[in-house]
């Protein structure tokens, strides 16, 4: 058992790893290729466009269910995955000359291979656990949550990002637009070089997903896995058994909470919709499957694209802190709920509720920039990393929430919950790109030289 939980774990691991990774090491990316500080936009429309994947997914088990065996695309993509980030490592400072100018085509198109891989994962990874105990899905979602841990903890000790400010003495013979400054000093922001190089790190990448595909081979595989399942097929009965043990109430704590129904009381149960095993109604159905899109839109889209903007005004330690600390939080709360199982539809639309608040503070922070408030104070560092800790870790735990609900209600149920967590994540990313990327609205200040009022 606990060798499951450590491979369910490391399988979802390899979920978001990829992407996670390309994010986090942008920062020695971008001086190093033609596109700059643009890559970022263009990584948002390439992990849009790479959706054409679990579209195809889904609609394979809309159209023609039971067709599709998750196992071989899971294979499939894992060692595109492997591939992609090897040759990442090789290529990425490549250039192609296309009208006249210089394009990182390689390093475009090895992105857009990687997002196919992510984003396909959320409609096939979650379905293949369906093959073992419910348990283990739990163990999955820590290790998604580690995708985006580990490769920041690796780039906080490669030193991605440190910046200090040094004095600049201007030179006599500036320009006659900047003659009033010749000779005087201002403060320059200096990036600290790296101890290991964007090669090893991309490297390290492929070496997660060369973990993540022992651990699905040995998943499907290794002897002491097989007898967690029962002759390769999924666990209804099971599922059924615990349908029972939950009872009829819709709203209660746990299952271990809920007292055994009667023999008579289970003849007497009839399906209160069409959707899955029918335990929920139509109006529960949908407030389930908003609740999923809004919280992935609000932790995989439209807070990361501002992150930088709510921290940086208040310090670069700021800014790791809280991104490292955050992305701790992500498996921190799937832990949690490996010992306090939720399946209530009332804590998640609390939970929610919360989370969108401190979304909202760290919005309003980053709308701001550079000059939020408490900016000069240890207070408002206090409160910016706070908010960010408390954003992922209330909003991860209602994923797992929905997660654990959609698991009991069958395959099907958990290939919408990837489809829907990668349509969230598209309008979120849609409605900021024109913010961040075309209309500015979020400015940014210099590390070194900002000025705000006390």
């Amino acid at each position: 058992m606990q060798l499951t939980h450590v491979l369910a774990c490391l399988f979802g691991m390899g979920s978001w790893v990829a992407i996670n990774g390309m994010w986090v090491e942008l920062p020695l990316v971008v001086p190093e290729i033609p596109e700059g500080w643009y890559l970022p936009s263009y990584l948002t429309v390439l992990i849009q466009m790479a959706n054409i994947g679990p579209l195809f997914i889904t609609l394979m088990h809309r159209f023609r269910p039971g067709t599709l065996d998750e196992r071989p695309v899971v294979y499939s993509i894992v060692v595109l995955g492997v591939i992609a980030t090897f040759l990442l490592a090789f290529f990425w400072k490549h250039t192609v000359t296309i009208g006249g100018s210089q394009h990182s085509v390689p390093l475009l198109v090895l992105s857009f291979l990687l997002s196919v891989v992510d984003c396909t994962s959320s409609v096939t990874f979650l379905p293949f656990m369906m093959h073992l105990h419910p348990q283990y899905l739990t163990t999955y979602f820590a290790g998604e949550g580690l995708s985006g841990l580990v490769p920041a903890l690796v780039a906080l000790i490669q030193g991605v990002g440190v910046v200090h400010c040094e004095n600049v003495t201007l030179s006599a013979n500036t320009t006659a637009i900047n003659s009033t400054t010749a000779g005087s000093g201002e403060l320059r922001a200096v990036y600290k070089p790296a101890k290991f190089s964007a090669q090893m790190f991309f490297i390290f990448l492929s070496a997660m997903m060369v973990v993540c595909l022992v651990a699905f081979i040995l998943l499907n595989c290794h002897p002491a896995v097989s007898s967690e399942r029962k002759n390769n097929i999924y666990y209804v009965s099971d599922l059924a058994q615990e349908k029972k043990e939950q009872g009829l109430s819709l709203h209660s704590q746990s299952p271990e909470q809920k007292p055994m129904i009667s023999l008579e009381e289970t003849a007497r149960w009839e399906p209160r919709s069409s959707f899955g095993r029918g335990t929920y109604n139509n109006f529960e159905v949908v407030y389930i499957f908003v609740v999923l899109a809004w919280v992935n839109a609000l932790t995989n889209a439209v807070l990361p694209s501002v992150q930088t903007y709510s921290c940086l005004p208040y310090g670069n330690q700021a800014y790791h802190l809280a991104t490292t600390m955050a992305a701790v939080a992500n498996p921190v709360a799937c832990f949690i709920a490996m010992f306090v199982p939720q399946r209530s539809l009332i804590l998640m639309g609390v939970l929610t509720l919360y989370g969108t608040g401190f979304g909202a503070y760290i919005m309003a922070m980053a709308a701001l920039s550079p000059c939020p408030l408490l900016v000069h104070s240890t207070t408002g560092i206090v409160i910016i990393v706070f908010a960010w800790i408390l954003f992922v870790l209330t909003l991860s735990y209602v994923k797992v929430i929905v997660g654990v609900i959609l698991r009991d209600e069958g395959h099907s149920a958990l290939v919408w919950c990837g489809a829907v967590v990668q349509l969230g994540s598209m309008v979120g990313a849609v409605s900021m790109f024109p913010l961040v990327s075309v209309y500015g609205l979020f400015k940014s200040g210099d590390v070194c030289n900002t000025k705000c009022p006390r």
